[in-house]
């Protein structure tokens, strides 16, 4: 199994060990999610669906705002807050990590102070707001916050209308590499940083499967991978299945080989059938492990 550099994630209340890996369940607020259709798009059913991926196995929530799929369009701040603020208010009493995924400064600073652990941000960092205040100030000049700083080529409404060209792995790891690296010259700690190299965020399917059986060219930068396939329409393209929510056989595999890859934070939809892959997988290694030590 990989070992990457940093195998606590620390985060505003709690250090994740990380030598086991953890299953970020995806809790969209939106109106027109690519994979639920809006399935919980009110806070009360958002709740709702956040309790049960808890009960599911999940180790940390990630609470969305705005539909980042390909084409989809801006949400004004103030209805993106709207949203998921009330969620987070509540989901932050349960004692378990929450994340916020956006790319507004503003909302990022609103959930902090609403006692959020967790920035997920799809731009790494790079959006200014309407006050001038950047994401990268938000995060920076928070003391304890977790942040996942993730590649995207482009912008939603147009990145897989011109995707990426050649190869799409080392463009990656230098992004990637050059915004860890604009954080810890503002000083925030190294442990605090996982990267995400943005599984079907402006690259082909020949891409996006590169980055997976590449994945160790990335770990080799030091932070921990989170890995994001879930119902992606790669997954689709491989498999002919059309409807992402019938994705779940792909996304369960494809979860397990970027763990197997190295990956230490999986990003999903389906967190039952995930968590239950990964306990087949830790069960195997740990037998195999025992065998190696008679």
């Amino acid at each position: 199994m990989q070992t990457v550099a940093a195998p606590v994630w620390r985060t505003r209340r709690f250090a994740l060990d990380l030598a086991r890996p953890r299953v970020m369940g995806i809790v969209n607020v939106t109106p027109d999610s690519f994979s639920d259709g809006g399935a919980h798009a009110d806070a009360a059913s958002a709740l709702r669906h956040a309790e049960a991926l808890l009960k599911e196995g999940a180790d940390i929530l990630d609470i969305g705002g705005e539909s980042t799929r390909p084409g989809a369009p801006p949400v004004p701040l103030e209805e993106e807050l709207a949203r998921v603020a009330p969620v987070v208010r509540e989901a932050v009493r349960w004692g378990v990590p929450i994340s916020i995924d956006t790319y507004k400064p503003e909302v990022m600073a609103e959930c902090l102070a609403l006692g959020a652990d967790i920035v997920n941000d799809v731009w790494a960092l790079r959006r200014t707001g309407a006050d001038g205040r950047s994401a990268e100030d938000v995060v920076a000049q928070d003391p304890a916050c977790g942040v996942v700083l993730m590649h995207m080529h482009r912008q939603p409404q147009d990145m897989q209308v011109q995707p990426m060209q050649g190869d799409a792995v080392p463009q990656v790891r230098e992004f990637l590499a050059a915004r860890a690296q604009a954080l810890l010259a503002r000083g925030v700690a190294r442990e605090r940083i996982v990267l995400d190299y943005g599984i079907g965020f402006g690259k082909t399917v020949e891409q996006n499967l590169d980055l997976l059986a590449r994945q160790r060219e990335l770990l080799a930068l030091g932070w921990p991978l989170l890995a994001g396939w879930s119902r992606k329409s790669t997954l689709g393209r491989i498999t002919g299945v059309e409807v992402a929510a019938e994705r779940l056989g792909a996304s369960v595999a494809a979860a397990l080989l970027a763990v197997q890859r190295g990956a230490r934070i999986v990003r999903v939809h389906d967190v039952a059938a995930t968590v239950q892959a990964l306990q087949v997988w830790m069960a195997l290694n740990e037998r195999e492990s025992d065998r190696e030590d008679a």
